[in-house]
């Protein structure tokens, strides 16, 4: 009895060890793609909307005592039935990038809200993004609950009929966690260059539409990883669209950054929209 508590005790403890490293891992790379890099506004930020919109601050929801603040987007001559997106941020955080990317996906025809995963915070150089993101992989079922109430806030108190997930770079992967998470109530998950996972178990349960698009020169997001999880998501029956842009680094279409890419962002967009409005909008 006490040989198998300490053999359940040391892998508990291996497993955590082993948790702990992958995310500073992660972490590392991820400065290293940004090392050179400044939050400055690219044009995915700056295109204006293609409708008129309306944009406020807002709390979506409560983990724990802290509430979550986060940034609402919607046409100016909104339906009471909008399909709904959770927009998730890059590295950087919240900022008004992110703000203004929204009201141009609110743009296309959506009740957007911009969550907040760093509980308030920004950055405006890698050294405060690495802590941020550090404070973020230290707490990810607080991150995980975050979107779910993100998810509850559009469904249940906007009525959005449909939810959708958007994301670039971190914000590219907690986008496709969202469709982990919630397997059978979002309804589409877009990811920009966000790290994928391979893990059957994780992906089985997703019961909708997921896209990826992604760099062929991205210093943080492998491409045998990302055919890895395209023939994993095949193999299990998923609807999975995933381009990779030739030529292309990591971050080639973030709404803050200066790796921005207007070809292959523009194309992004229009596949982005086109792919959720497809499944968000469709009668």
């Amino acid at each position: 009895m006490h040989r198998l508590l300490i053999v359940l005790c040391v892998s508990l403890y291996c497993s955590a060890a082993f948790a702990g490293a992958h995310a500073k891992g992660e972490v590392a790379e991820t400065a290293a793609a940004h090392s050179t890099d400044q939050p400055v506004a690219s044009p995915a930020a700056n295109t204006k909307p293609r409708l008129p919109v309306t944009g406020q601050a807002i709390v979506y929801g409560k983990v724990g005592d802290s509430e979550l603040r986060g940034y609402l987007a919607q046409p100016v001559k909104a339906n009471p039935d909008l399909p709904g997106l959770i927009v998730i941020h890059e590295w950087w955080g919240l900022n008004d990038n992110i703000r203004k990317v929204t009201e141009r996906l609110a743009g296309e025809g959506y009740v957007a809200l911009a969550v907040d995963l760093y509980g308030g915070q920004s950055a405006t150089i890698p050294k405060e993004a690495i802590k941020l993101m550090n404070g973020l992989m230290a707490d990810t079922d607080g991150a995980d609950e975050n979107l779910r109430q993100a998810h509850r806030f559009l469904a249940a108190e906007l009525g959005a009929p449909r939810v959708g997930s958007i994301g670039w770079c971190l914000g590219g992967k907690w986008s496709l966690r969202t469709a982990v998470i919630l397997p059978d109530q979002l309804d589409a998950a877009v990811m920009y260059y966000g790290s994928v996972t391979t893990d059957e178990a994780e992906l089985a349960p997703i019961n909708l539409p997921v896209m990826g698009n992604f760099a062929e020169n991205d210093v943080l997001i492998p491409l045998d990883s990302v055919e890895q999880f395209t023939s994993t998501m095949q193999r299990l029956g998923k609807t999975v669209d995933v381009k990779v842009y030739t030529g292309t680094k990591h971050a080639f279409s973030n709404p803050s950054g200066m790796a921005y890419d207007a070809a292959a962002a523009e194309d992004a967009w229009q596949r982005s929209t086109g792919f959720l409005r497809s499944h968000l909008q469709a009668e």
